[in-house]
């Protein structure tokens, strides 16, 4: 498979589809579609992943159909999780969004090589740990984490089954 990694730019066409994709993959894993609250983050895409150095969206294209085949996000930690108070914070604690890879390109290693790349954008801007939230019910995405040496800090026992996780990064 041709396929080339790719920082996201303010260029609209790669915007828009960035978006399609993006809502695609969340209305076939979750059974929804946009929730204002939830997906802020992808409907400001600049905001969020292009006017700020230490946040950054990564996503691989087929380099035969141009078609989107998978996303990861990366920025500073901004939950406000009372648990994680005083613990986490934006200047150390990095944090994990938006990571899909389409199903016809799973078990690939795509969702290893974008993860690699942010493991290393984390490093080189001195994130001292790598955060992330997910769910037990979405069995692969779970174990891939644990894979990645990630490691479950809060499991909420919810209906979502949302666990919280945490990685500490070699560099430090």
């Amino acid at each position: 498979m041709d396929f080339s990694i790719i920082e996201l730019s303010d260029d609209c066409e790669t915007k828009i589809k960035l978006r399609n994709f993006l809502f695609s993959q969340i209305r076939s894993e979750y059974g929804y579609g946009y929730i204002p609250s939830y997906h802020k983050d992808i409907i400001n895409l600049n905001e969020y992943y292009i006017d700020s150095s230490k946040n950054n969206l990564y996503f691989i294209e087929n380099l035969k159909n141009n078609k989107i085949i998978a996303t990861i996000a990366v920025r500073p930690y901004d939950k406000d999780f009372k648990e994680f108070k005083n613990i986490y914070d934006k200047d150390s604690t990095a944090s994990i969004w938006r990571l899909f890879v389409d199903k016809s390109y799973r078990r690939c290693g795509l969702a290893s090589l974008l993860y690699k790349k942010v493991e290393e954008f984390c490093c080189e801007n001195n994130f001292k740990e790598i955060y992330l939230h997910t769910h037990k019910n979405l069995e692969a995405g779970f174990n891939f984490w644990k894979k990645q040496g990630f490691k479950v800090t809060w499991d909420t026992n919810n209906d979502l089954q949302t666990v919280h996780m945490i990685k500490q990064l070699s560099n430090f």
